[in-house]
């Protein structure tokens, strides 16, 4: 009788364990998509430039450099001074 007890326990705990991994793989594979967005310039506010001077002077005088963000092709990103 006691080994039919400790294989049932056994069984609800690996069950409890399983269910534990796959809401954690959810959790973790699920952000996966909005961590690069994250780092893209245009989900920051930003504009990505085409100017290959090092600088957003083709947006006017209210833009920075953001070294950190993301856009296609290399350009620069942009975003308003204060952000």
């Amino acid at each position: 009788m006691k080994k039919a007890e400790l294989s049932v326990n056994l069984i609800v705990i690996a069950a409890i364990a399983l269910l534990i991994l796959v809401i954690l793989s959810v959790l973790i594979f699920g952000t996966g998509g909005r961590i690069v967005e994250g780092t893209n310039c245009l989900a920051i506010g930003g504009n990505c430039d085409i100017s290959q001077g090092g600088s957003c002077s083709d947006l006017g005088e209210g833009y920075t450099r953001h070294f950190t963000a993301t856009c296609q092709n290399q350009n620069l990103c942009c975003i308003p001074v204060g952000n």
